[in-house]
């Protein structure tokens, strides 16, 4: 699993140095290609809400210099001797973990994202040769095959990266929830990177998808550009009680604090909600999970098999995310502007033409 010394070439990344979160450029060495691993030359790599939580150390376990980025698409260039599924030349992704024991219950089911002896993060975690992982926000990247994934090669490198965590986030809790079944309703909460996939996704399974916002401004896009079916106001109590038991599951992609028993109150009976999002907290009366049957779930991320079956998913149905691409250089206000929600739908950085 870890390797005797490094690859000689330095690796070129941009890295935050300290709690300022700052991002400016930083050489490192990467582990040496071990006999199972892919060496990426990374093309692009999207902007996630962890790159913020992480770089600012909002978690209080920054490990300095935090090279962030776990949204990787990029180009095999090298692979060790044992490599089986990839080959020079192919397109490939990597997502939010590099590692994992590979021989729990969850490893043996590819849930690897619920390993028991501890995920291996893709950036700001520890490997288990004890060196801190540094994520994609770099030229090249080592990674265990089998934390890797095809991307075809009709489908954009630059519109892959985001499903690498925006895209699967959503997907895994609507496989295990069936959300796939045609003619059903979705209701989705909130409209960033997660919530415009939710969206897709859901048009995709032939769902009826409603997007309730806390912003009126979010409506033209909702119904026009992703296609949802219809745009409910959260504060606008008329058009939430005309939606009442009306919606077989919800995906709330918020993170800010909200108030739960109004959306409750939108599930039918047995209905679904699935929380992806991180507010401080989940506060409920008990009477709108009891009457009704309904459930309350969460999820994060997803295995390596629903990740692998996801991206082939968008492959086929020409699902795309919405993207603006930048170059590094551009990487710091790229951060405030999705501290500040001023992003449809998700930052990519152009690393192979901007980052030198």
């Amino acid at each position: 699993m870890s390797s005797k010394g490094v690859i000689s070439e330095d690796c070129l990344g941009w890295a935050a140095k300290d709690a300022s979160g700052v991002l400016s450029p930083y050489k490192f060495s990467r582990r040496a290609l071990g006999k199972e691993d892919v060496y990426i030359k990374i093309t692009h790599c999207g902007i996630c809400y962890a790159d913020v939580v992480w770089t600012r150390n909002k978690h209080g376990d920054s490990m300095y210099p935090v090279v962030p980025g776990h949204e990787i698409a990029g180009i095999v260039t090298k692979v060790g001797s044992d490599v089986h599924r990839f080959k020079v030349g192919d397109h490939i992704g990597v997502g939010t973990y590099v590692n994992s024991c590979r021989d729990c219950e969850y490893c043996n089911d590819r849930l690897e994202s619920h390993c028991l002896k501890g995920l291996v993060l893709t950036f700001n975690g520890v490997d288990f040769d004890g060196t801190i992982t540094k994520g994609g926000y770099s030229s090249y990247i080592v990674v265990h095959e089998r934390y890797c994934f095809v991307i075809p090669k009709s489908y954009p490198l630059a519109s892959a990266a985001p499903l690498l965590c925006a895209g699967i986030t959503v997907y895994t809790p609507m496989m295990r929830h069936k959300m796939n079944q045609p003619g059903k309703s979705l209701g989705v909460i909130g409209l960033g990177g997660l919530g415009h996939m939710a969206v897709k996704f859901g048009k995709a399974f032939g769902l009826s998808v409603t997007v309730i916002s806390s912003s009126m401004s979010k409506k033209e896009e909702a119904l026009s550009l992703l296609g949802a079916d219809k745009f409910v106001v959260s504060s606008d109590q008329e058009q939430m009680m005309a939606l009442a038991k009306s919606l077989d599951f919800i995906i709330d992609t918020a993170s800010g604090d909200h108030p739960f028993d109004p959306y409750m109150s939108l599930l039918k009976t047995s209905g679904v909600l699935v929380l992806v999002g991180f507010p401080s907290e989940v506060k409920f009366s008990p009477a709108n999970l009891i009457l009704g049957m309904k459930s309350v779930s969460g999820s994060l991320t997803g295995g390596t098999k629903d990740t692998q079956e996801m991206i082939d998913f968008c492959a086929a149905n020409g699902i795309y995310p919405n993207i603006e691409v930048i170059p590094i250089e551009y990487v710091n206000e790229a951060i405030e502007r999705v501290i500040n929600k001023d992003i449809k739908y998700r930052f990519v950085i152009d690393i192979e033409n901007s980052l030198k």
